[in-house]
């Protein structure tokens, strides 16, 4: 809201619309006073808030830089590199910019604080004190004109004229007063409207700078960013791939007992725990019966059990009754059947034989024309029951070879689940026990050319078959990497998949286990590198020498965060610094001791039942 305007000329009619007009603006003085009491007050607390926070950054990213992480192992992959250099690359960034916010700090003090009070001090305290003038002079020429009007005209002419002079005198005093008071008032009006705007234009534009600096280091992090999140998916993905069997070597089998409920209309099977002192309350498991199998005598150390298909799980899970009896009585219900002999499929797996380079090749030819661009192929898998079904049938002795993949009876997760396990399941791995270790040792090499030439070159020490083999499904696996960007499988995720299933160890150790990781590096280097590996022997065959330490740069590798030369930092002041279960759904298998109670029709069994947890 306006004010009306102070005329000079009002200074000396002192009419009552000019004193309340003035005291308008005195008003107006006041508020503008208090205001900047508040801004000054509430400044300072925002200095010391961003002091304070860029105080806590600090301390936080020197305990980052602190921690050094420690690898099992005798070398690191690339991507344990990174994941190693990560919380010191965090640091360097995050005292990048506190660097800079410190140096906001440092100058807030000049830019907001320090000039706001030098206008509340000076520009509106000069103001107050020419308003104690002007009511001084006021009050004196009021008194001197009320003395004056009061004097008796039976006094001497020299003494009226001394009376005339003095209050002319006052008259004079109490003008110039009102008139510096006025033209005061005028300048602090018109300057607040630029020395208060400033000040805080100023601040405000040093905190959007250093946000505009936060925003140009993001975006320097992101190739880092993007390039540690790759590394810790893949580590992620060898540690989901290797989990299952060390828990299986380290933790064996445990007891549980369950109360099971058969619902055959629905085909349900509910699981209730019934521990007799149980820890937790745990909730019961209910799974959709898809098939239900005898279990061989000879493929488990238990008796009396049958395996049961569950559309809740990829693996079976699999029974234990008390007797035979009670088996019987489940399998009936279950609508089960008896197993498929194996014999003549597990001795025809345990050779690379023509059948083999047959049954890949269909596998190849399905896949690359019905799901190469189907998400998760090859690392989502099939139903064993299935699997096991078209292995049998393909490796029929009678008329091996002779099934129809494009049958409706197959779908993709089965043809590449039979075709990784038909891989597993040869005497000797396909690239062989004896290169097992030259090949881990290759992938541990720094030096990218060394790994590549050396295992190029070892390549060509593969039996033929062993080779032709190889190169098959390598050129596949590189047709399926080509359509990452739909099924999200890169050479990579595949060095996951087909590591363990082409370089398994001579010998199950935990050693070999943590190997597993370099064996992934070797089929990854092998997609990359399909074209040059493939395409004839190297051109030396002669053995390469031992690399130096690393020379050139990885392949992955962290280096810096910030791409743009390092700027040059005046320092800083050092006294700025200073400090005021879930439900049990796993893939595991389930043997379970059935105790029937009394017989029940086959509609609905309920029975009490014992249960061990197997890692399959």
């Amino acid at each position: 809201m306006g004010h009306p305007p102070l005329e000079f000329s009002d200074c000396y009619l002192d009419s009552p619309e000019f004193r309340e007009t003035l005291k308008c603006y005195e008003l107006e003085l006041e508020r503008t006073s208090k205001f900047l009491k508040d801004v000054i007050k509430d400044g300072n607390s925002v200095i010391s808030a961003i002091k304070g926070y860029s105080l806590a950054v600090q301390k936080f990213s020197q305990t980052l830089s602190m921690f050094q992480f420690d690898f099992i192992g005798d070398s690191l992959t690339d991507d344990e590199i990174n994941i190693a250099q990560s919380f010191q690359e965090f640091a360097v960034l995050l005292q990048e910019v506190e660097h800079d916010r410190m140096m906001l700090v440092q100058n807030a003090s000049d830019l907001l604080i320090k000039p706001l009070e030098k206008f509340r001090k000076e520009k509106i305290g000069v103001t107050k004190e020419k308003r104690k003038k002007f009511e001084k002079e006021s009050e004196k020429y009021y008194s001197q004109l009320d003395k004056h009007l009061n004097l008796s005209a039976k006094k001497k002419e020299s003494q009226l004229q001394e009376a005339d002079e003095l209050l002319d005198r006052e008259r004079v005093n109490f003008y110039e007063s009102s008139v510096e008071y006025v033209y005061q008032i005028h300048q602090v009006q018109d300057r607040k409207k630029f020395d208060v705007v400033e000040p805080v234009l100023a601040f405000l534009h040093s905190i959007l700078t250093l946000n505009n600096l936060t925003v140009e280091m993001t975006q320097d992090f992101m190739p880092y960013k993007q390039e540690l999140q790759l590394s810790l998916q893949n580590t992620r993905n060898h540690y989901e791939s290797t989990r299952e069997e060390m828990e299986d070597w380290a933790l064996g089998v445990s007891w549980v007992k369950y109360y099971c409920k058969y619902h055959k209309d629905s085909r349900l099977l509910v699981m209730v725990p019934c521990e007799q002192k149980p820890s937790t309350k745990q909730g019961p498991v209910e799974l959709t019966l898809k098939s239900c199998i005898r279990r061989k005598t000879e493929s488990i150390d238990k008796r009396f059990c049958f395996d049961v298909e569950t559309s809740e799980r990829n693996t079976p899970v699999t029974f234990q009754a008390l007797s035979d009896e009670n088996r019987k009585l489940w399998m009936e219900a279950m609508d089960g059947k008896e197993p498929v002999s194996l014999f003549f499929l597990i001795y025809l797996l345990m050779e690379l034989n023509e059948i083999g380079f047959k049954f890949v090749r269909k596998c190849i030819n399905y896949v690359e024309t019905k799901g190469v661009t189907q998400e998760g192929v090859y690392r989502t898998v099939g139903s064993n029951i299935q699997v096991q079904k078209l292995l049998n049938a393909f490796f029929d002795p009678t008329c091996p070879g002779d099934v129809d993949f494009h049958s409706s009876d197959w779908d993709i997760k089965t043809i590449t689940s039979a075709m990784k396990f038909y891989l597993r399941s040869l005497s000797e791995p396909l690239m062989t026990y004896s290169l097992h270790t030259d090949l881990i040792l290759a992938a541990k090499s720094d030096n990218l050319d060394f790994r590549l030439s050396e295992i190029h070159s070892l390549i060509y020490k593969l039996p033929e078959k062993n080779r032709e083999m190889l190169e098959v499904l390598i050129q596949h696996l590189v047709n399926v990497c080509s359509y990452s960007q739909e099924n999200l499988m890169t050479p990579s995720n595949m060095g996951v998949i087909f590591g363990p299933t082409l370089m398994r160890a001579k010998e199950e150790t935990v050693a070999a286990m943590l190997d597993i990781k370099f064996q992934n590096i070797v089929i990854e280097i092998l997609i990359e590198g399909c074209k040059k590996i493939f395409s004839g022997t190297p051109e030396d065959s002669a053995a390469p020498p031992v690399p130096p330490p690393r020379i050139t740069p990885r392949k992955r590798q962290p280096i810096t965060i910030s791409k743009r030369p390092p700027r040059v930092y005046p320092p800083l002041n050092p006294d700025l610094f200073q400090s005021t279960e879930s439900k049990l759904s796993g893939s595991f298998g389930l043997i379970v001791i059935i105790i029937l109670n009394h017989p029940l029709p086959l509609f609905h069994i309920v029975c009490r039942i014992y249960c061990i947890l197997l890692l399959l």
